[in-house]
């Protein structure tokens, strides 16, 4: 073999190297990604029911209910456009309440949303941008000091 011949081999092997290593971080970072869903969205274009995503919106007023299980409890989530059943089972935050918005984090099962992290909003930055536009749209944002 010339040398020439050997460093396009080395060159051909380094790249195919190089190739499968970005294929494999790719891979591990899809696994760990957790993409955002308004209940609009979900509606239009339900998740995988075994891919872990957050959802965002607005608890609906008077959907609160507590389950036969011992910290269950049952909402509904609301964009305006669009509303998705959750169900958890934990703690929730302090700043949870009907009107309030939230972030959960979970799978979507069967239509409902079985949620493993349910954050509370607490100013306006908590809330991602897209939710806080959507909710802008349907007249259901409300400004921090204005009286209801």
């Amino acid at each position: 073999m010339t040398r020439k011949n050997k460093r396009l081999v080395m060159i051909a092997g380094g790249l195919a190297f190089l190739g499968v290593a970005a294929a494999l971080v790719l891979t591990a970072f899809e696994d760990s990604v957790v993409f955002f869903h308004s209940p609009s969205d979900l509606a239009e274009k339900p998740a995988a029911p075994d891919r872990r995503i957050r959802i965002g919106g607005l608890v609906e007023d008077g959907s609160v209910e507590r389950g036969p299980a011992d910290g269950e409890v049952r909402f509904r989530v609301t964009d305006g456009n669009a509303t998705l059943p959750v169900r958890y089972v934990g703690l929730l935050p302090d700043l949870f309440r009907e009107g309030q918005g939230i972030i959960a984090q979970g799978t979507l099962v069967g239509g409902t949303f079985q949620a493993e992290e349910v954050l509370a909003k607490h100013d306006e930055n908590y809330m991602p941008r897209e939710v806080a536009e959507a909710l802008k749209k349907q007249g259901y944002w409300k400004k921090e000091g204005a009286k209801p």
